[in-house]
């Protein structure tokens, strides 16, 4: 495996304690421009590097590991691993990095996160990139994601883990095999005894399950309460975000921007130089 940046950390607060968050930092660190960017539900902060590194001339960029994954500690309760969690979080490295405004770049949970700290008054803010997130999540998407989530499968071998990242993920569209090597990386530890583990904890899986009706999952109050320039990008054949919702959501609230890409389901990357251009226009406009 190559080698890893290291990350840093800040100390938040939830009830059941102190945790540690880990987050990685490109850019120059006197740049009051700050980009913040957050992963989806399995994933890490280091999903950003290319984008990262594409915005590291204009912008700061800061990409954190949600608790309980990669670096950052697993919560002492399960039940925390939760949209309210995460906004405290993000609030305190806000804090830490000096910044009074920031944009924002999410995908999918980190979308939710996002749209749910931009609908709360006095926000940090300016402008938000919701990634295949969006405010109706549908049951079938909930529904492949739980066959998988909270398993925490071992794995003999690299190729093993890389063919199961390769599975899980295949509604990224098409990448490298350079880039399937990245993306498994990131989300694998080795093991004691040179197995391969996904790096979450399987107990953000609690809430998921505790969560789940059957049926979509609504969140419109807080998508029309967002008062800010606002892009959504698609993966034309995402299961988790409708086409439909999308046309809504170019309506109503912030009148969201809208990009899609074909050939990709949920969620787009933001690797692919023609994805990372819509991302960095929009926040350079």
């Amino acid at each position: 495996m190559s080698q890893l940046p290291q990350p840093k950390f800040v100390t938040c607060v939830s009830p059941s304690g102190l945790h540690r968050l880990a987050y990685y930092e490109w850019g120059d660190p006197r740049n009051d421009k700050v980009v913040v960017c957050v992963h989806g539900l399995t994933r890490s902060g280091r999903d950003f590097d290319a984008l990262a590194r594409a915005l590291s001339d204009r912008f700061r960029v800061i990409c954190p590991d949600m608790p309980g994954r990669g670096a950052s500690t697993w919560l002492k309760n399960p039940m925390e691993y939760q949209i309210p969690t995460y906004i405290a979080d993000c609030v305190t490295l806000i804090a830490r990095a000096g910044a009074e405004q920031v944009d924002w770049v999410g995908t999918s949970m980190g979308g939710l996160i996002g749209m749910a700290l931009a609908s709360l008054a006095g926000h940090p803010i300016r402008k938000l990139v919701l990634n295949d997130a969006g405010p109706v999540i549908t049951a079938q998407s909930l529904e492949r994601i739980g066959t998988y989530l909270g398993k925490a499968p071992r794995f003999p071998d690299f190729g093993a883990a890389e063919q199961f990242i390769r599975t899980i993920c295949a509604p990224f569209g098409p990448h490298t095999d350079g880039e399937w090597r990245f993306l498994t990386e990131v989300v694998m530890r080795v093991q004691a005894d040179g197995s391969y583990a996904v790096h979450y904890d399987p107990a953000i899986a609690v809430p998921y399950h505790a969560a789940r009706t059957g049926a979509d999952v609504e969140m419109w109050p807080l998508y029309d309460a967002i008062r800010i320039p606002t892009l959504v990008i698609r993966g034309a054949q995402s299961d988790l975000l409708r086409h439909e919702t999308v046309e809504a959501m170019r309506r109503r609230g912030p009148h969201a921007e809208v990009a899609e890409f074909a050939g990709v389901g949920h969620a787009p990357t933001l690797m692919h130089e023609d994805q990372i251009a819509v991302v960095r226009a929009f926040l350079e406009r």
